[in-house]
């Protein structure tokens, strides 16, 4: 909002430059976000805050904040009224107002004999420094005391008024619906019940705290006018500027509430300037419509908790002098407390909080010493759930994995697909395609692969989430795919991300064995026959990892190779250790040697690593599986296996001699079953 630097200085008259006054604003009052030079004069952009609308979207009012803050002497212009006693207002106009809860007071002076001209350079000045044009001097006027006093004010032209008797009559009201009215910029605007208007007897002058009508306007032959000063329900103004999208300086103001009692003062602030420029009279006796009821608002303060809150101490003397200075009036006080009671122009102070922030704002909120807080901090305790779901997904996002969020339901078709026998059916599903509960994350997550395939040619992806299986009970789930349209070897790659996690999560004793049995929440229609494990920690099974089998694919249309592994979280996360014991690397080096075994078809390649394994102790540091043939040159029912055997001491260098006996016990171990022959 603008703001008079010289209009300032009428009323404190020491202030200081505008730049300097513009830091002392800022720091106690509001921020003035631009100084700039208006021709003899300076215009202040102060952004008053909404809460201080009422008492500060004045000149008055900043200025009564800038004696607060220089510690200056504030005075307000005197204003005189002298009436002409010969003629009584109320002979000849009244005014009604139809509900007291849409206007609370409305004030109405006449005013004879007046001259319709231009304002004098002054007026002028002050107004366009504000962004204000000049119309002529009543008008001006009017603007010229609601910047200084933040009451808007409006002027009639008493002859203009219609009347069904020989008394006019002002009717404050709602409008009609369908009611027009052409507003004092030639726009016409359509009404309705919602919207307050002032009125004649025959229809609408103006809408009410927003715009005066083109009906009644002050022009050059206007000899008696009416002023209106008047206090309107601020929502209503609000609501009707919204609906007609008509925003004013008048309507803004009203929007944020307005003192009552500022009515009469500002109505005889327009008339003695009215008086004093154009030489009319003022008709005695002022109108007065006024269902306000004076009840100030009392605060009981306790002077301790000024310093409680602020963090400061202030004396009492102190307080009691910054609250007369705010014009707050003491009631009475005692050693421990103060009765302040709030003048009527401060509708934001209603709390002890509310005056202790007055005290601290004038006193300077610079004095508050920096003290650091006394506290002990406690560590939360530790959601071991969440913790291990973190390092879960971290761990597998690592890896290149992604993780999917999916719906919780699934489909009929899902059901028969994968063969889940009594699924959680709801009564109200939200739709007719998920309408069972999911017993598995599998079959979101193979739709996810269909989706995936139309841009990659290879997808890794995982979820976490609950599925839901014999009634109503609930399980967390850790299931993840690679899957290929090449159709290639993938098995092992999954092996060795679920080898990686749980050694993450500080799980030794891995293994993977044959599932002759599905199985629990497994199902064997999914998973392709002799392409599938149990994952083992020593003897517990906690989930299951395997190629998807054919069928499966083929309903889900889905074109190649999908290893999945499915794990009970839960098992998971209660035997996983957040202690890790530190495996220092040997510093000796390892030795390599390869080794081919024949096989019938249906055995496992863990089968084999373990055997492996079990044979080579803790000597064997790693197996890994290099090549699988199977086909032209071998016996009809075998395989070929061929792994890379790594066999290192974390304590010495291994001899020749002791690796070729690892080596021939591991051969042994092999060909203990007479199926199986190391080829050699």
């Amino acid at each position: 909002m603008l703001f008079s630097y010289n209009w300032l200085k009428e009323y404190v008259k020491k202030l200081p430059r505008p730049e300097k006054l513009a830091q002392t604003l800022t720091m106690k009052a509001f921020e003035v976000e631009e100084v700039k030079k208006a021709r003899k004069d300076y215009c202040l952009d102060i952004d008053v805050l909404a809460n201080r609308a009422p008492d500060c979207f004045s000149h008055i009012g900043i200025a009564r904040e800038c004696a607060l803050c220089l510690n200056a002497n504030f005075s307000l212009p005197e204003t005189r009224i002298k009436e002409d006693k010969k003629i009584k207002a109320p002979d000849f106009l009244s005014i009604i107002v139809e509900n007291k809860e849409d206007c609370l007071r409305y004030t109405a002076r006449v005013i004879d004999d007046v001259k319709v001209k231009d304002s004098p350079k002054w007026i002028q000045e002050r107004l366009k420094t504000c962004g204000l044009r000049s119309i002529n001097n009543i008008v001006d006027i009017a603007n010229y005391v609601m910047l200084e006093t933040g009451q808007p004010l409006h002027v009639f032209d008493f002859n203009k008024l219609e009347a069904e008797s020989s008394k006019k009559k002002i009717i404050v009201r709602r409008a009609v619906r369908g009611e027009e009215i052409i507003t004092l910029d030639d726009e016409k605007y359509i009404l309705d019940k919602d919207i307050l208007i002032i009125a004649d007897s025959k229809g609408p002058l103006a809408i009410a705290g927003i715009k005066g009508g083109k009906k009644a306007e002050i022009d050059k032959n206007t000899k008696r006018i009416v002023l209106e000063s008047a206090n309107f329900n601020s929502a209503l103004v609000r609501q009707a500027s919204q609906k007609i999208r008509l925003r004013t300086d008048a309507s803004f103001r009203f929007e944020h509430k307005i003192d009552p009692n500022l009515t009469e003062k500002a109505i005889n602030r327009a008339a003695g300037l009215i008086n004093k420029v154009t030489g009319g009279e003022i008709v005695s006796e002022i109108l007065d419509i006024n269902y306000f009821k004076s009840n100030p608002i009392k605060i009981n303060l306790q002077v301790w908790r000024v310093e409680s809150l602020l963090g400061f101490k202030v004396s009492k003397k102190e307080i009691i002098d910054i609250l007369k200075k705010l014009e707050f009036k003491i009631i009475k006080t005692n050693s421990v407390s103060i009765m302040v009671e709030v003048p009527s122009f401060r509708l934001d102070v209603s709390l002890p909080e509310d005056l202790i922030e007055e005290i601290g704002r004038i006193k300077g909120y610079k004095n508050i010493p920096s003290i650091f807080p006394i506290g002990y901090l406690v560590p939360p305790k530790k959601n071991y759930d969440v913790f291990w779901e973190d390092i879960a997904k971290d761990g597998l996002k690592e890896m290149g994995f992604i993780e999917s969020y999916n719906y919780s339901f699934v489909n009929e078709k899902d059901i028969q697909f994968l063969g889940f026998f009594n699924p959680v059916e709801l009564e109200n599903p939200i739709s007719s395609d998920l309408k069972f509960l999911r017993p598995s994350l599998i079959p979101n997550l193979l739709k996810n692969i269909l989706s995936n395939f139309r841009y990659l040619d290879e997808v890794k992806m995982f979820e976490l989430g609950n599925i839901f299986f014999n009634g109503f009970k609930e399980k967390r789930m850790l299931t993840g795919f690679i899957a290929s349209k090449s159709r290639g070897e993938q098995f092992y790659s999954v092996k060795g991300a679920i080898d990686n996690l749980l050694n993450t999560m500080g799980i030794a004793n891995i293994w993977y064995d044959d599932f002759e049995q599905t199985p629990e929440q497994s199902n064997s229609l999914i998973w392709e026959k002799d392409r599938s494990a149990e994952i083992k920690v020593d003897f517990q099974e906690i989930g299951f990892l395997g190629e998807i089998s054919q069928k499966v694919l083929d309903d889900y249309k889905i074109a190649g190779k999908v290893i999945f592994f499915d794990v009970d979280f839960e098992k998971l996360s209660k035997i996983a250790l957040e202690e890790r014991e530190y495996q220092p690397v040997s510093q000796y080096p390892p030795a390599i040697r390869d080794i081919a075994v024949l096989v019938p078809f249906e055995v496992k390649v863990i089968d084999a690593m373990n055997k492996i394994n079990l044979a080579g102790g803790d000597l064997v540091a790693d197996v890994d599986l290099f090549d699988i043939y199977q086909g032209e040159g071998l016996p009809d029912g075998k395989k070929n296996l061929a792994f890379h055997i790594i066999f290192q001491s974390k304590n010495k260098t291994l001899g020749l001699e002791e690796i070729n006996a690892l080596q021939d016990k591991i051969i042994k171990a092999l060909e203990s079953n007479p199926e199986w022959e190391v080829r050699k």
